[in-house]
């Protein structure tokens, strides 16, 4: 049974502790616990009757939907299938220079879009000082450290890189004064590009949406090298009615303002572990056991699934990550976490 290289496997989990994938409590996968706003699932049925139809292939509705939040013009957003679908198109950018920077550990789908179009990587730790390269790939906040890169460097780099393409899958969890978004400065710079999601916020992982926000010039192309009708018509809904729903974004940042403090504190408590501080809604947690082990103990003692960070070469057995959830939820985490490392440790 092959060990998966994302979170969120709930099969491969289930198959391990011989449960319903219902049964298994979630940690590996970083997704709003609140869970996918009653806005998107009412948007979704009220558009099941145009499901006849094919879908507008230049989503405008969405797109000046997003120009409106974001400022910009409508041409300066490429709606996806999801993020994973618009860092393909990136990477090929990418893949057109003489190399492409990424930061160790490094989100898994980078390299593999890399891969597919042949570029040339080179890799250093997170807070090397980086001397002018051709392209750079970078997620803000960082996966799986959490490390919130200021918005100053960042624009530091665009000066010094031919292209640069930031990953903001994880920044809407950030109240706005705390943001480090670059979508402000992006008419500035044509070498760059922003990706997002409503995945993770939004806690909308099938439905797959995100977007990119670039120079038009540079989405033009890649509408012209995908497949019509990327996003489908229930998406392109859901995703109009999330971004409206004020109440839900407040609903989350309350949550999480309680929530994010006392999964660090309990982790912190525990002997043998040592939680990372970070900015997103999660924690990368250093484990003097091995996780792989861990992991496997708390699936069968607790139904509980953590993510075990064995794809990234740095990291290996002695680190896993945990996404933040509901307050009881977090605290059966702190409490298996600890039965199970006791036991281990005796």
């Amino acid at each position: 049974m092959a060990r998966p290289a994302h979170g969120g496997n709930l099969s491969w989990a289930a198959r391990l502790a011989d449960c319903s994938p219902n049964a298994i409590l979630d940690f590996s996968a970083s997704i709003n616990p609140l869970g996918t706003p009653r806005s998107a699932i009412e948007a979704i049925q009220a558009a099941l009757p145009l499901l006849r139809d094919y879908p507008d292939p230049n989503y405008q509705q969405v797109r000046s939907m997003l120009a409106q939040i974001h400022q910009l013009s409508p041409d300066w957003i490429l709606p996806g299938n999801g993020s994973a679908e618009l860092l393909t198109w990136a990477c090929w950018d990418l893949a057109e220079l003489a190399n492409t920077v990424l930061f160790v550990p490094a989100f898994g789908d980078y390299f593999r879009a890399l891969k597919a179009f042949g570029a040339e990587i080179k890799t250093c730790p997170i807070g090397a000082d980086l001397l002018g390269n051709a392209g750079l790939l970078l997620n803000n906040p960082h996966n799986p450290t959490g490390k919130l890169f200021d918005r100053s460097w960042i624009l530091e780099k665009l000066h010094r890189f031919e292209l640069v393409v930031v990953d903001e899958a994880f920044m809407d969890f950030l109240p706005p004064d705390q943001s480090q978004s670059l979508i402000g400065d992006v008419q500035e710079y044509p070498n760059l590009v922003i990706l997002r999601s409503l995945t993770k916020f939004y806690s909308l992982p099938g439905l797959r949406f995100g977007y990119a926000i670039a120079h038009p010039d540079r989405l033009k192309t890649w509408q012209e090298r995908r497949d019509p009708w990327s996003v489908n018509i229930l998406a392109a809904k859901a995703a109009e009615a999330v971004l409206q729903d004020i109440e839900f974004q407040k609903q989350t940042f309350d949550w999480l303002q309680a929530a994010r403090p006392q999964l660090f504190e309990g982790l912190n408590q525990i002997p043998g572990l040592s939680p990372h501080l970070g900015a997103a809604n999660f924690y990368l947690v250093k484990s003097e056991c091995s996780v792989s082990q861990l992991q496997k103990d708390l699936l069968e003692h607790d139904k509980m699934l953590i993510r075990d960070c064995l794809s990234f070469p740095e990291l290996g057995d002695r680190y896993f990550r945990v996404a933040v959830r509901l307050s009881s939820e977090n605290q059966r985490l702190i409490d298996g976490l600890s039965t199970c490392l006791l036991n281990m440790m005796s």
